[in-house]
């Protein structure tokens, strides 16, 4: 079997993450509350912590957990966002923004690990 570079495990899965942001984000967003950076980030969060969780392959968690989630998931847009809506003096969706986004988040990792530590019933 070959052995495929690590940074080239990250960098495919972070090429096809940043597609799939887009793409995803594109359908999604609404002019008045920034629902695509919500949904990539809780859905990211999610895929995240199931490759997390699961413990599964070096190579794959590169490829999905660093590469894909890592640039399908986005920081530095939340913010951006978080910023604009309050400097718009639209101080509330400011704040609920930043708050779904991590509520969401944590609550997409507590159903992956959920998922996976009480699935199947025994």
């Amino acid at each position: 079997m070959v052995a495929i570079e690590p940074a080239h495990l990250v960098g495919t899965g972070g090429a096809i993450g940043a597609l799939c942001r887009y793409y995803l984000s594109q359908r999604v967003d609404r002019p008045a509350f920034p629902l695509g950076i919500l949904t990539v980030n809780v859905l990211g969060s999610f895929v995240l912590g199931l490759v997390t969780i699961a413990s599964l392959d070096s190579d794959l968690v590169l490829f999905v957990g660093v590469g894909a989630c890592g640039s399908f998931t986005t920081f530095s847009s939340f913010s951006f966002a978080a910023v604009r809506l309050w400097e718009d003096d639209r101080h509330w969706r400011a704040i609920a923004h930043a708050s779904v986004n991590l509520a969401g988040s944590l609550a997409a990792i507590g159903l992956a690990w959920g998922l996976f530590t009480l699935w199947p019933p025994s």
